[in-house]
Order: C-alpha cells, then sequence, then structure tokens
C-alpha cells in the first residue's frame, strides 16, 4: 500500500512540482514554520515560569498560612485601639482542637543576631523551631543534620546554618560539623549546613526553639506561626477560622481584621497555577490556530498550482492514471510541505529556547528556569501536521480528480 512511498518516481515529481516555483514554495512553508516556532516558544515559555515558580516554592508545603500579631484597630471590651496581642505557646492547642482542616500548626521566633567564629563575624537572622518545620520546608542539607526532638528536649546549644553563613565565617572546603560558632555571647555547635531556597520564612540559622525561648527570654510568647491544612480543606477558611480563634482568646474585637496578619502561601499558588493553566490554553489555542492558517495557505497554493498543473493532471489521466493515484500525489505534496516546514519551525522553536534560556534563564534574577518543550509535544506537534497537511491536501486533490481528460488536453 506504502510502495508508492519508495518509488523514487514519485519523490522525483514531488520535487519537480515544489521546484518550479521556488519562491512560491518557501513562502508557503513559511505559515507552518511561523506556527510551529510559536508554538514550541509559548509552551517553552510557560514551561520555564512553571519550573521557576517550582524552584522558589518547590520545597514548601504550599498548602500553608503564616500568621503573626500586628494591632488592634477598635476598642473591644475596655481595651483601646491600638493595643499589640501576642501569640502564645498556650493557644496553640485551642487552634489545632477547634479548626477543621489543619495539619500542622508550627510554632516560630526569629531574631537578629551577631555571630562571631574567630576573626570572622556578621550578623544574621536566627529562627528558633522544631524538627516538624521540615515538613513544611524541606531543609537541603548539604552536611551534618537538622534538629532533632531530643535537642528540643534538652534545650541544646546546637545551630544549622545555611551556605552563605558558611562562606562569611568559616574558610573555603572547611569541615563547618562540630565547630563551635558564638551567638550572641554564648557557643553553639553546628551540626548541619544547608543550601538555602528562593523562598524561605526564616532566618539563615536555625536553634532548638525551647534554646532560643531560654536564650532571648520569650517566655511563652511565639513571633509568629506558620499553619498548613489538609488537602481536602480550604485554605482560606482555615485561615479564617485560626484568626477568629485568635482574636477570641486575645478579647478583639471579631470583625477586627488588622489585629493578626497573615500571608496565605495556598491562596497565592492556586493563583498562580491557574494563571499557568489559562496560559497553556492560550499558548496551545494560539499556536495550533497559527498552524491552521499556515497550512489553510498550503492548500490555496496547491489550489493555484492544481490549476498550473491542469494539462499535466490530463495527460497523466488520458495514460492511465487513476483517480486516486492523481489524488495520491497532491496529498503527498501538501504533507510534505508541512512536514518539512514543521521540522523546520521545531529546530528554530529549539534555538530560541536555548537564546532565552541563555538571556532569561541565568543567575539568582532569573524568569524563566530552563524553557523547553518535552519530546512527547514534539511528536504530537508532528501528527497534528501530518494530520492538518493530509486534510487540506485532500482539497485541491479532489480538484485535481475532478478534472476530465479530454477538458484538461484543451487546456491552454
Amino acid at each position: 500500500m506504502f510502495k508508492f512511498l519508495f518509488d523514487i518516481d514519485t519523490w522525483q515529481e514531488v520535487s519537480d512540482s515544489l521546484t518550479k516555483n521556488k519562491i512560491r514554495t518557501v513562502i508557503t512553508m513559511i505559515g507552518v514554520w511561523w506556527g510551529i516556532l510559536l508554538l514550541i516558544g509559548l509552551l517553552g515559555s510557560a514551561r520555564g515560569i512553571e519550573n521557576k515558580f517550582n524552584s522558589e516554592f518547590g520545597d514548601f508545603a504550599t498548602n500553608s498560612v503564616f500568621v503573626w500579631a500586628q494591632s488592634t484597630s477598635r476598642p473591644f471590651k475596655g481595651f483601646q485601639e491600638g493595643r499589640r496581642p501576642r501569640l502564645k505557646f498556650s493557644q496553640l492547642d485551642n487552634i489545632r482542637n477547634n479548626v477543621p482542616g489543619i495539619d500542622l500548626v508550627v510554632p516560630r521566633n526569629q531574631n537578629q543576631s551577631l555571630v562571631v567564629r574567630k576573626f570572622l563575624s556578621g550578623s544574621f537572622g536566627v529562627s528558633g523551631d522544631f524538627p516538624i518545620l521540615d515538613k513544611i520546608q524541606k531543609k537541603n542539607l548539604i552536611s551534618g543534620r537538622w534538629i532533632n526532638q531530643n535537642d528540643i528536649d534538652l534545650n541544646k546549644k546546637i545551630v544549622v546554618i545555611n551556605d552563605d553563613v558558611y562562606k562569611q565565617i568559616f574558610e573555603k572546603d572547611e569541615n563547618a560539623i562540630g565547630e563551635y560558632i558564638v551567638i550572641n555571647n554564648i557557643n553553639f555547635k553546628v551540626v548541619g549546613v544547608f543550601k538555602q531556597g528562593n523562598f524561605d520564612f526564616g532566618g539563615s540559622m536555625h536553634i532548638p526553639f525551647t534554646t532560643f525561648q531560654q536564650i532571648y527570654n520569650q517566655g511563652d510568647n511565639i513571633g509568629w506561626l506558620t499553619i498548613t491544612g489538609k488537602p481536602d480543606y480550604n485554605i482560606k477558611q482555615i485561615e479564617n477560622d485560626a484568626k477568629l480563634i485568635l482574636r477570641n482568646m486575645n478579647r478583639i474585637h471579631p470583625n477586627d481584621n488588622r489585629a493578626f496578619g497573615s500571608f496565605n502561601l495556598g491562596e497565592r499558588f492556586e493563583q498562580l497555577t491557574g494563571f499557568l493553566t489559562g496560559m497553556q490554553f492560550l499558548t496551545w489555542f494560539v499556536g495550533i490556530a497559527t498552524l491552521i492558517a499556515g497550512v489553510f495557505a498550503i492548500g490555496n497554493i496547491l489550489l493555484i498550482t492544481v490549476k498550473e498543473r491542469t494539462k499535466e493532471i490530463g495527460i497523466r489521466r488520458a495514460l492511465g492514471a487513476t483517480p486516486f493515484e492523481i489524488k495520491r500525489q497532491i496529498v503527498l505534496e501538501a504533507v510534505f510541505l508541512t512536514i518539512i516546514a514543521g521540522i523546520f519551525g521545531i529546530i528554530s522553536g529549539g534555538w530560541i529556547l536555548m537564546a532565552m534560556d541563555s538571556f532569561f534563564g541565568q543567575g539568582p534574577e532569573s524568569t524563566l528556569v530552563n524553557p523547553s518543550v518535552s519530546i512527547f509535544i514534539v511528536f504530537i506537534s508532528l501528527i497534528i501536521l501530518v494530520i492538518f497537511g493530509t486534510l487540506i491536501g485532500l482539497i485541491p486533490a479532489g480538484r485535481a480528480t475532478s478534472i476530465k481528460p479530454i477538458e484538461a488536453l484543451r487546456e491552454e
């Protein structure tokens, strides 16, 4: 059935037909080339934005909300406006037990401290944390370990530092594990070094929460809360319920929205996910629409070509060529044009993505991360081109087979 594809005469005829008017053939292919280039470029850009988002938030539980105390905006039960409430460790069980859908409630504290080691020093943020923080934001440990429960129970003076702290107070390639640094005039043993993420609510150094409370005389006070929700629950509702309970426990007006501030990472994540989904849909729509326009251009040019080849087609019919053979030849030309144009478009799109990665994908301020398109999408694009090329080729092919041999031979 497909023997004609390996017939040298078939391809010689395709070559002769397309090279009779080279400029017209090239112009015909530009539409498809531009369509596939646009599709590859837009899809690669969308993937680059998605990769950037994942690199920023990939280590963080995205169904999270952060809550901290601010100041009241209205008087209530004898208290004046402008009062500053405090988050308390003793309030946590009330939140856990009365807010449906909560997975984790993690108290956190932070302070800025001078860090000294030998003759090197620097000012860094120090966070007091529990081991469970690693479930909310996975720490990419370079060496050593994270805080454990034994550190909490014994108020151990240990610290986990990020790579930036390491570079500033340790020599290059020096092993920091087991070494001591001075924080707030107290010696702490380094037990871990982690790579700082692009998105991190916390300091450059982490010590046990109980040790922080003791050193900085925090008592029952908490700096802020990180709350995560279970997958099937609305994180916005969890945020509202938690803040309402905090207002009740601190004798704050139920409608005072200023008393406790919050940042809902889950809500922002949903918004950005929706944006990325919409962008991908728009990309496919624009790319395929451009492809269809380019393929239609090929169909129109082939109609003109069929008109010009009326006499030739008549002679072939007179010599015994069947309508199917004539139709097959025209469709083959259409598919050949679309595939060649598509391959050039894929190659050009790859170059475009490489250029985008060079200009926008390098360094910490990059807007794209590895803009790319999977082989599967490239394969699907080629399949779409073959289908479109076949369908559009049927139009001029039908016109060619409708020509009667006697009328074609009379054509001047």
